[in-house]
């Protein structure tokens, strides 16, 4: 793993150097405020936590997570770099963890810039910060999950435009899972809908929303990061042969 700090440079300033970094951050922190004055309700009221605009995070990475994905693999094709990286003494799983961790890094960096909601609804009444704090780190537990399903989409296909969409569209019904099953609620057994409802990433994360940073759900989005990295180093190694 000594190469790794390398590979992560190299692609965080694959990410830099990219205007699309630019432009789906400023989308995420454009939505991620416009949504927080209004659930929040912060120029009407003296709220006094962001549980609304956390509870909408699952939606506002959508903006954001997809488009990060999308660079991970399809540039090492376009820039014909896949051969260079392969002759290093580097393996396929550096590369995968190496990759993903400067995407985590990039949608942190946007998690973080999110703060002046912090300041705002410190200045309007006495949040609980450590509250505050299991939300974030919730939050970005859950835009690593999602950065890990994108990832091994990447690996499957070269296409950016297919890799975007079927990112984008995993990732809704993944959001909307709840809503789905609550629709169907009468047409399956309650053992099963609960068993699934377990599985979605907005329940887990819905838990840690309202402050309850249990070790289980942290374990349940850890463990789905590890799944998918294992995931698109086999299909990675796979297709490289």
């Amino acid at each position: 793993m000594k190469l790794l700090p390398v590979i992560i440079k190299r692609q965080l300033a694959s990410y830099f150097s990219a205007p699309v970094t630019y432009l789906s951050t400023a989308a995420f922190l454009t939505a991620a405020a416009v949504v927080g004055l209004h659930t929040s309700q912060l120029l009407e009221q003296n709220s006094v936590d962001l549980h609304g605009f956390f509870q909408l995070h699952p939606w506002l990475y959508l903006l954001l997570t997809p488009v990060l994905s999308t660079q991970l693999w399809a540039d090492e094709h376009t820039a014909g770099s896949v051969d260079f990286l392969s002759t290093l003494p580097v393996t396929g799983f550096e590369r995968v963890v190496g990759k993903f961790l400067a995407a985590w890094i990039i949608s942190g960096i946007a998690l973080i810039l999110t703060f002046p909601m912090v300041v705002t609804v410190n200045y309007f009444g006495n949040p609980d910060n450590a509250v505050i704090a299991s939300q974030y780190f919730g939050s970005w537990l859950l835009a690593g999950s999602y950065l890990s399903v994108g990832g091994f989409i990447c690996t499957l296909t070269n296409h950016r435009i297919i890799i975007f969409t079927v990112t984008l569209c995993l990732l809704l019904v993944a959001s909307e899972l709840s809503s789905i099953l609550d629709a169907i609620e009468h047409q399956a057994p309650i053992w099963l809908i609960d068993r699934i409802t377990s599985l979605s990433p907005s329940t887990r994360f819905d838990a840690i929303d309202q402050g309850v940073l249990a070790l289980q759900d942290s374990l349940y989005f850890i463990s789905i990061i590890v799944a998918f990295l294992a995931m698109t180093t086999i299909a990675l190694n796979v297709r490289n042969r």
